[in-house]
């Protein structure tokens, strides 16, 4: 669940994003994701942050942990994004297709990663054509647990990352080579080794040919691991027989 201010040069806009995650592992070198959003954003008529929805999304991931350095995703996805003339929106509904890298520098006390993703996007311009958009993105991210050295139910732990994005030029993205960068900093906790929460404040620099906006963010993510394979096992547990029994 994402709570954002987006600013412009003469328009603000108060938004709400809210994401549900859920990942399943396979084995030791597979896993799935399953990621379904939401968007809702405030009007020039209305300052109530759930005035309009203007996106849903929902993205399927598979997962391949190439070795304790390396991990390998895909993901297919597809986002509506509704027309909303009140905030300069029109109806541009996507599929994107990602290819991506994750390389991991295991360190004493603290992990430091870079990622890079490749996505194809086939998305709808305002006249109602499709245009197919490639972006590069390159972060690298650091993560330090605060009160274990590892990873572990019950940890608290800082993270900040940094991201740039490059397109190609298209009507329905603009021009411009450059699409954005994506600065975040917070915390996460652990409750328990398959939920974690995660607090960011996200900082989004966006160069657009009218004109550039910058997005400030509230981020709070929920993750769950092998949700209802837990939910299983706690269900098969309760309706063992018990010696008394």
């Amino acid at each position: 669940m994402i709570t954002s201010i987006s600013y412009g040069q003469t328009t603000t806009y108060n938004q709400f994003w809210n994401e549900v995650q859920f990942t399943r592992t396979i084995n030791e070198k597979w896993s799935t994701e399953l990621d379904l959003a939401a968007a809702y954003s405030s009007t020039e008529s209305s300052s109530n942050i759930f005035q309009q929805n203007i996106q849903r999304s929902a993205r399927l991931w598979g997962h391949y942990y190439y070795s304790p350095r390396w991990k390998f995703s895909s993901f297919l996805a597809y986002n509506f994004n509704k027309d909303v003339p009140e905030i300069g929106q029109f109806k541009s509904p996507e599929i994107r297709f990602a290819l991506q890298g994750i390389y991991y520098f295991h360190k004493t006390g603290y992990t430091l990663s870079t990622r890079m993703r490749m996505e194809l996007r086939h998305m709808r311009s305002e006249d109602g054509t499709y245009d197919n958009v490639l972006r590069y993105r390159q972060q690298i991210k650091y993560l330090q647990p605060i009160n274990s050295k590892v990873l572990r139910e019950g940890v608290v732990y800082g993270v900040a990352s940094d991201e740039l994005f490059f397109k190609s030029g298209t009507k329905v993205t603009g021009l411009s080579f450059f699409d954005r960068n994506r600065l975040n900093i917070g915390a996460g906790y652990l409750y328990t080794d398959d939920i974690q929460i995660e607090l960011t404040y996200a900082n989004e620099y966006l160069p657009r040919d009218e004109e550039n906006q910058i997005v400030n963010a509230a981020s709070l993510t929920v993750t769950f691991n092998n949700l209802f394979k837990n939910i299983n096992k706690k269900l098969l547990h309760k309706s063992e027989p018990t010696k008394e029994d």
